[in-house]
This record gives structure tokens, sequence and C-alpha cells, in this order.
């Protein structure tokens, strides 16, 4: 939480960075990345913070996997930051013996926050909580958030051209076209080519999408009779963490053949037409209503046993 508190203070100082410094870094005013990253680490720590909060056993060790999650979070940002300030890009950067310093850092401290991410998806599967359909949201979300940051080591790869100990930069963002080219709006995403950042961005923020959808579904619960059925809501959750798992799958797949994400070819429109069908069906199977218990396993259940007598 209190790291989360500091990102909200650095996206406030990075936007005013913006609005002030006119450099630009590979293709994108330089306190861009401070900033993206600023507001998604506030979104993920707080995310992490109330799973954790939510769990009946083993908080000593939640607290030690968020507290080492913070700290190399903080970390991290302290060297882009830092970077920043200096005109320098902190990622892939191997220009000087210090930028290259610097981004072994960083690569090391992305290794340790994704162990104690991986400490707190162990604690959510092994963890007994009442409502099935929160419990795999919170599940599903941090195994995707887990993937999704994976994605990040294949961006360390050189990328064709690059020879680690002879170029200045190793590693990029884009597949098939060099970083800094035309862009999304916001984003910054590649037009031209493929990009890791998007399979990232879409799994770390499961953490926050799926448990959305079951406050979104608890909430409408009143107004729809179906919703109020925990089995139905559990059903949905699943469908929803399916299904954002297929699109994860896609969008990666895309971003290593060079796809931009905006002109999609044929076969991953076939892809997507066939999530768009899975969501369809597996929506209808989900609202049927669940099958009532048989008349004679209810009058089993409520039938005395010999205990009961006695008692």
């Amino acid at each position: 939480m209190l790291f989360s508190a500091a990102m909200v203070l650095m996206a406030v100082v990075s936007a005013v960075g913006l609005a002030v410094d006119d450099r630009v870094l590979v293709g994108a005013p330089i306190w861009f990345k401070p900033f993206k990253f600023a507001v998604s680490f506030v979104a993920y720590c707080l995310s992490l913070a109330w799973m954790l909060s939510l769990l009946p056993g083993g908080r000593r060790v939640g607290w030690w996997a968020g507290t080492v999650v913070a700290l190399a979070s903080l970390v991290e940002m302290v060297i882009i930051t830092g970077q920043v300030v200096r005109g320098k890009r902190s990622h892939f950067n191997h220009e000087t013996p210090f930028d290259e310093a610097l981004f072994n850092a960083m690569a090391v401290t992305v290794v340790i926050l994704w162990l104690g991410t991986l400490a707190v998806v162990v604690l959510l599967l092994r963890a007994r909580i009442a409502d099935r359909a929160s419990a795999w949201a919170m599940r599903s979300g941090v195994v995707l958030a887990l993937a999704g940051a994976g994605v990040g080591f294949l961006m360390t790869q050189p990328a064709p051209g690059q020879r680690r100990g002879v170029s200045k930069v190793v590693g990029a963002h884009s597949v098939g076209v060099p970083d800094g080219g035309p862009s999304m709006p916001l984003t910054g995403w590649s037009t031209t080519g493929g990009d890791l950042r998007i399979p990232h961005f879409v799994g770390m923020h499961a953490l926050q999408l799926l448990p959305l959808l079951v406050m979104v579904l608890t909430a409408l619960a009143p107004r729809f009779a179906r919703l109020a059925d925990d089995r139905i809501r559990l059903r949905l959750v699943l469908l929803a963490s399916g299904t954002y798992a297929a699109a994860f799958a896609l969008v990666l797949w895309q971003a290593l053949r060079g796809q931009p994400l905006i002109h999609p070819d044929g076969a991953t429109l076939g892809v997507v037409g066939l999530i768009l069908v899975a969501v369809t069906l597996g929506t209808y199977g989900s609202l049927r209503a669940p099958t009532p218990p048989s008349r004679k396993a209810t009058d089993a259940e409520a039938a005395p046993t010999s205990k009961d007598l006695v008692a």
C-alpha cells in the first residue's frame, strides 16, 4: 500500500514531466515510460494487497512476498526515473558499463518480483476462500499476471542484428521492426510490427479485470436472479478466465509473428472468431439454471439418522 501511494505521487511527477519536458527518447516523450510504469504499479500492487488481505492463512509468508514485490518494484522505478533524468534509455541499454549495470540490476529485480508473485500464486491456490467465484477469479488473475510478467524475459533476447558485448542496445519491445517506429496513441504500441508489450500488458492486468468481473456480477445479483446463484457466478468466472487466457495467447502469438495488433491477418481473425463462438456458447451454457438435486437425494439428506434420533 505504501508503494502504491508512492507510485501515485510518481505518476503526478511524470505527468508534470510530460507537460514541461519536451525531450523524446526512442520515439516517445521521455517521461512517458515512468508514467506508464507508475500507473501500472498502482493497479498491480493494490490488487495484490487486496488479495493478500483475504488469505485465511499464511499471512506471514504473504506479507514477506508482498514486501519483496514492493521493494523490487521500487528499485526498478528508481532506475527508470534516474535514467530519464540522465536522458538515457533504461531498458536494453548496453551503451556504457554503468548503463549495462543498471539494466542488469533491473533484470534481477524483475526476477525477484516474478518470484514474489509466484509465492502469492501458491498461497492463493492453497487458500480456502468461501466464495468460489472470487477465489477462482483471484487465482486465475494472478496466474495470468505471472504469465504476462514472464513475457518480459522474451524482450531481453537480442533482436536481429544485435550482439551481446558489441551492440549498444540488446533486446527490444518490437518484433520485426526497430523500436521507436510508428505507434498507437497513448499505448505507444507498434503499428508496423509485433509488440511484446501487448501480451505483457494483457497478462499483467488480468489481476484487476477478473476480480472486477466478480464485483460486477455480485452487484448485479439483486437484479438478476440467475446471478444470485453462486454456481452460475462460478461458471461465468471460469469462462471469463479461459477466454482471457485464450486472448492472452492470441496476442502473444500475434506479436511473435511480427504482426501489429491493429492489422490482423486471416489466421488471427479466424482464431478471434473461434474465441467469440466459444464465449457465446459458454455464456449460454453458464447461464442455464443449475440442475436441482434429485428428490431421492433431498429425501436422503432430510431423513433423520440414528445419531439424530439419539440426540
